[in-house]
């Protein structure tokens, strides 16, 4: 790989999701490698269309639930607002963290439903409809010529899940490893040795990037 004075980027959320990411970082050298793939669900799509408000803790599930005609969303954090809003939802937005949706869901005049995926961090006191399923995959051959290398890697994980999973795959690497975590949950969930790491301020995309290039910049110091 060229070399580059900076740490390469190991990205391995969806490919969309990891795209998006990058695009923070248009000079550095990045690795796409996604760890899960998004897979649609049998589910009473008729229900989620007909329900009066939605709970969404992901933007995977925004599209499950039809036109949006101006239905009370509870989203979980800004992209998942933005998904939400671009569909025609009525938005309230939480902080990230799924414990800041139960005020909202608790002050809601309507009846909720929360489409989410296969593999729930949190249950929530409304009904829930599984409408995705997280699919692991094992990474591919660039991203382990990128672990066999000697420079470090900077690994964001944006979930337990994709944590413990990333760490499986990470356990032969040569490279020094340097996690960023997007909460104390995900950075429990990694049961491998890191040279560094680092928790986002707050669980999300614009903190992850701030953990990242603050755990880059400590090399130049």
């Amino acid at each position: 790989m060229p070399t580059d004075p900076r740490p390469s980027l190991l990205l391995t959320r969806t490919r969309d999701d990891s795209l998006r990411f990058a695009a923070r970082f248009p000079d550095w050298p990045v690795v796409v490698a996604p760890i899960l793939r998004i897979v649609p669900v049998a589910h009473d799509g008729a229900r989620l269309e007909e329900a009066p408000g939605l709970v969404f803790t992901s933007a995977h599930a925004v599209g499950a639930a039809g036109p949006g005609r101006r239905r009370l969303a509870i989203c979980v954090g800004g992209r998942t607002a933005e998904a939400a809003c671009a569909a025609g939802f009525t938005v309230r937005q939480g902080n990230g963290f799924a414990q800041s949706l139960l005020p909202m869901i608790a002050e809601a005049q309507v009846p909720l439903i929360h489409p989410h995926g296969l593999h729930l961090a949190q249950r929530l006191p409304v009904p829930g409809m599984v409408v995705y399923a997280q699919e692991a995959q094992p990474l591919d051959d660039r991203a382990r010529a990128l672990l066999e290398a000697p420079g470090p890697v900077i690994l964001p994980v944006f979930s337990p899940r994709s944590a413990r999973l990333v760490a499986q795959e990470v356990t032969e690497a040569r490279a020094p490893l340097w996690l960023v975590a997007i909460s104390a949950a995900a950075r429990a969930a990694w049961h491998r040795p890191a040279a560094r790491e680092a928790i986002a301020t707050t669980p999300s995309a614009c903190s992850m990037a701030e953990a990242v290039r603050a755990i880059a910049a400590e090399e130049q110091s």
